[in-house]
């Protein structure tokens, strides 16, 4: 599972429209996140610093519920995005999560003992437990 990393308002124009993950690495306007989901009609998540996640607008938040695109809050810890466009998710995170769901673990547990040991926020491992091992 990778997530696509945006540093800029210019780089949403030239994002591919299959997107489904996208982490913006910078403040967005109201204008930047239409446009973003414009170009992008098949995305899913939306994913914000904590410091970002708390400038939205409700307004921005009540229309991605229309759209049905989560907003979530969290960071792509070590990630250069010089070196990929893209966070990748570890496969062994993603091993951890199908384990600990097939041995019948509540998704609460799930989600705080992956997120501490992953640094990925607990949101995004509730969003990988309902994509990667449906119910």
């Amino acid at each position: 599972m990778r997530i696509r990393v945006v540093s800029s308002r210019e780089e949403i124009f030239t994002l591919n429209p299959n997107e489904r993950l996208v982490h913006l690495a910078f403040r967005p306007s109201n204008k930047d996140i239409f446009g973003l989901v414009e170009t992008c009609p098949k995305i899913e998540v939306i994913q914000l610093p904590k410091s970002y996640r708390r400038t939205v607008s409700k307004s921005i938040e009540m229309f991605l519920e229309m759209q049905r695109i989560q907003l979530l809050e969290g960071d792509v810890w070590g990630h250069r995005k010089d070196i990929n466009e893209y966070y990748s998710i570890p496969s062994s995170v993603i091993e951890k999560i199908k384990e600990m769901k097939i041995e019948g673990r509540p998704a609460k547990e799930i989600e705080k003992k992956v997120s501490r040991e992953s640094k990925l926020n607990p949101e995004m491992i509730a969003y990988i437990l309902t994509k990667e091992t449906p119910a």
